[in-house]
């Protein structure tokens, strides 16, 4: 009951933070309720249609928070945000959180919503006929993770991955950064640490491969690759490693590290300076992917 009630007032304190830091910059498009049939039952997600949506992939959102926090409202802000800033069309999912729900719960449901919103753009807000996974922290997670697993013809409708500073091993891996960064900022490595024990519950990270992309063996099959990481983030080396590794074995990567900034800076802290750089750098990636096929859903 203790980790519940812990967890309760986390969710609360994440939404009351991100309606604190976004509220004087909320004019982006307003989100339509969505909702994602699953053998599980019916997923909420959120759409927002982007100005110019139709010339642009679908930006599919996965937020972060652990894989505990996190949810719709959290990142309501920062996803008309980016529908603004770029002009996309965004699609927010909010997949199942621990303790109530263990690994591999979220990893499923962003599978499985995924595999859904691939065959169904043609009836979603305006896009190119091609998806982005997108998200941060432990949705930064989500989507490289989901983007290795996804079937074929999800895979040949995705354009690119956005993960911005994201969780891409165990803390076990023993990245120097969750030592020179374990506190000082708003993500601590106990922080991290407790985040992923609660998500692994009785899974070893031995048996938790899917959610430690760092180790796949098929990241070469991955689609362009923007990556973002911060200064002042117990993560900051591991998301790095993701972008070399990929790099290395030939997928096209965009890497940009924050060096006077703090994991959050992307979603959590309204229109920064560093927030506003970033959606430069999202636009310049966006008009750098390869164009879609003369033969794309709209």
């Amino acid at each position: 009951m203790l980790q519940l009630l812990k967890v309760w007032a986390f969710r609360w304190w994440y939404r009351l933070a991100s309606y604190l830091a976004w509220r004087k910059f909320n004019d982006g498009p307003e989100g339509s309720g969505l909702s994602i049939p699953m053998d599980i039952g019916n997923l909420p997600a959120r759409a927002y249609t982007g100005a110019s949506g139709g010339e642009h992939p679908l930006i599919v959102y996965f937020h972060g928070g652990g894989w505990l926090i996190g949810d719709l409202n959290s990142h309501d802000y920062c996803c008309r945000a980016l529908a603004r800033h770029t002009g996309c069309s965004v699609v927010a999912v909010d997949y199942r959180l621990a303790p109530e729900n263990t690994y591999p719960a979220a990893h499923d449901d962003c599978l499985a919503a995924a595999h859904w919103l691939a065959e169904s753009l043609p009836s979603l807000p305006p896009c190119d006929g091609r998806m982005i996974l997108a998200g941060d922290s432990a949705g930064g997670n989500l989507a490289v993770c989901t983007a290795l697993e996804a079937d074929e013809r999800a895979k040949k409708k995705l354009a690119g991955v956005l993960s911005i500073y994201p969780v891409t091993d165990h803390y076990g891996a023993d990245f120097g950064s969750y030592t020179e960064r374990a506190t000082g900022q708003m993500l601590t490595m106990d922080l991290m640490q407790w985040f992923w024990d609660t998500y692994l519950g009785d899974t070893s990270p031995g048996d938790a491969l899917r959610a430690r992309p760092l180790l796949s063996e098929n990241l070469a099959e991955l689609p362009p690759l923007l990556v973002v990481t911060a200064e002042r983030d117990p993560l900051r080396d591991e998301g790095a490693a993701l972008a070399q590794r990929c790099r290395d074995i030939g997928v096209p990567v965009d890497y940009r590290h924050y060096g006077d900034a703090e994991h959050g800076f992307a979603c959590s802290e309204g229109e920064t300076a560093d927030f506003l750089a970033f959606m430069d750098q999202v636009n310049q990636w966006l008009e750098d992917l390869p164009p879609a096929s003369a033969g794309a859903v709209t």
